[in-house]
């Protein structure tokens, strides 16, 4: 008789195919709803909110909530240990399994948090890393973990039918990426990057799909370069003016926040 511990039918019944991020949501005996990714030898199950191996570190919500709690505790010199470093890595790799199944499923709300999680706690570690290889290990994938995110704010604004959110969203995602370079003195590899020529890729791609020209926004930007300050002006008060409406409608605003874009006209 076959053991309730075994798996047999469920990966028989679910391929694996190399390279693509299979994940489905499944409910589990006790009602919950998790996930699940179909990987090479087996699956990974996660909770949906929270840590995903549904742990609490210390009674905290995640291990990174934890880790700040330190430092409150132990002031900003605080250093993490050889083990608080292997927790914090365990950490990421969870996010990052999530992550992907967020964006294979369409959550890209999720996606995003899941983003903003992984990212918050590479600035953590950054700050209180104990040698400077161990910090360059994970620096090497903010490029990859930013990506993701920019990716996932673009596609749910794309959801919510405002191709002009998802523009400004990838034009801050090019402006976080040129800072990152410009920190590590890497400004002369930001136009050859691989994930920069993708986003703009994407950029132009939602401009086709849906006809949109130059967003307000970017035509702000634009005129404050040039330092064409009254007409900066008047674009200011357009952006607002559709903000204010968006906010009576309940629907998101069609482009990105006017006091995000650029320093007040004049200034």
């Amino acid at each position: 008789m076959p053991s309730p511990r075994d798996i047999d039918t469920i990966l028989k019944n679910w391929n694996y195919t190399p390279g693509e991020v299979t994940a489905r949501r499944v409910k589990a005996r006790s009602g919950r709803e998790v996930l699940q990714m179909r990987v090479d030898m087996g699956l990974l199950q996660m909770e949906t909110d929270l840590r995903p191996d549904g742990t609490r570190p210390h009674g905290a919500e995640t291990y990174f909530d934890y880790l700040v709690g330190e430092v409150i505790r132990e002031g900003e010199g605080f250093e993490l240990s050889k083990e608080q470093c292997s927790e914090a890595d365990r950490e990421f790799v969870q996010y990052y399994h999530r992550r992907l199944c967020w964006l294979s499923l369409r959550e890209y709300d999720r996606a995003a948090k899941d983003a903003d999680h992984s990212l918050a706690f590479m600035d953590f570690v950054r700050n209180h890393s104990p040698d400077e290889e161990w910090t360059l290990s994970h620096e090497q994938y903010r490029p990859f973990v930013l990506f993701h995110r920019v990716q996932a704010g673009a596609l749910a604004a794309l959801d919510e039918d405002v191709p002009e959110v998802a523009i400004a969203e990838v034009n801050r995602g090019l402006d976080a990426f040129r800072d990152l370079f410009a920190q590590y003195d890497a400004e002369d590899q930001f136009e050859s990057d691989e994930l920069v020529r993708r986003l703009r890729e994407m950029r132009e791609s939602v401009r086709n799909r849906y006809e949109v020209g130059r967003t307000l926004a970017e035509q702000l930007a634009e005129a404050v370069k040039c330092e064409n300050y009254e007409l900066a002006a008047e674009l200011r008060d357009q952006m607002r003016q559709k903000q204010a409406a968006a906010s009576t409608t309940g629907r998101p605003a069609r482009d990105a926040d006017a006091d995000d874009v650029a320093p007040d006209a004049g200034t």
